[in-house]
């Protein structure tokens, strides 16, 4: 079997684009010549499987009253079963956790992504190797970002989910990747554009192989 990578986020996992000016084919979601999942496959090669499993308002482990199945803790142990083998899975979350309906800063929403990897870690999905998991720092929402659904203090939040990601990831033994240089856009200053999209499939093209 190809060594599987399973990529598990949100809408820049999926892959939306929030200037269709970014995109080639002028829609809400990059193509898979530009998406970072596609992108990462490419560069690994034929002996690699690469899994999309990003979804739009995914959070780490808060329920959103508005939105249903978006806490990725109720349904990652189907994930990783649909999805085993599973060699490394790739979590990038984090951004929708700072939405002012849910109340967490950023120290609560790193004790969302480690009840989430304590629960990866507890599925029998990795078949005779030990869970192996790599968590990426979204970058943080920029400046300019104004969302009255998502609510005030997104910004001031997100700046701190990076550092405090770090330090449960070294407390799970887990791998972990800041993707701070890679381009948000500026229109809603919360989503990758093409070339950021592009530069995180580069870092992990480097990173992944030495995961494994």
């Amino acid at each position: 079997m190809k060594t599987h990578i399973l990529c598990l986020g949100d809408s820049n996992t999926h892959g939306y684009c929030a200037d269709p000016n970014d995109c080639a084919d002028h829609g809400i979601r990059f193509n898979e010549e530009e998406r970072w999942t596609c992108r990462l496959q490419k560069a690994l090669g034929d002996e690699y499987l690469v899994t999309e499993e990003g979804l739009s308002g995914r959070t780490t482990v808060f329920v959103d009253p508005i939105h249903e199945s978006m806490d990725a803790l109720s349904v990652i142990y189907a994930l990783l079963k649909s999805h085993e083998v599973i060699d490394l899975l790739i979590i990038m979350l984090g951004t929708n956790d700072v939405k002012e309906r849910f109340g967490a800063n950023a120290a609560c929403i790193a004790a969302g992504m480690e009840r989430l990897i304590l629960k990866a870690k507890s599925v029998d999905c990795w078949g005779t190797k030990q869970p192996n998991i790599l968590v990426v720092a979204p970058p943080p929402i920029g400046a300019g970002f104004h969302d009255a659904v998502m609510g005030d203090g997104c910004v001031e939040k997100s700046a701190g989910v990076a550092g405090q990601l770090r330090i449960i990831c070294e407390r799970q033994g887990v791998h972990f990747l800041d993707a701070k240089d890679c381009e948000f856009n500026k229109v809603d200053f919360m989503h990758l554009t093409r070339k950021g999209h592009a530069q995180l499939a580069e870092l992990l093209a480097k990173e992944v192989p030495g995961l494994i």
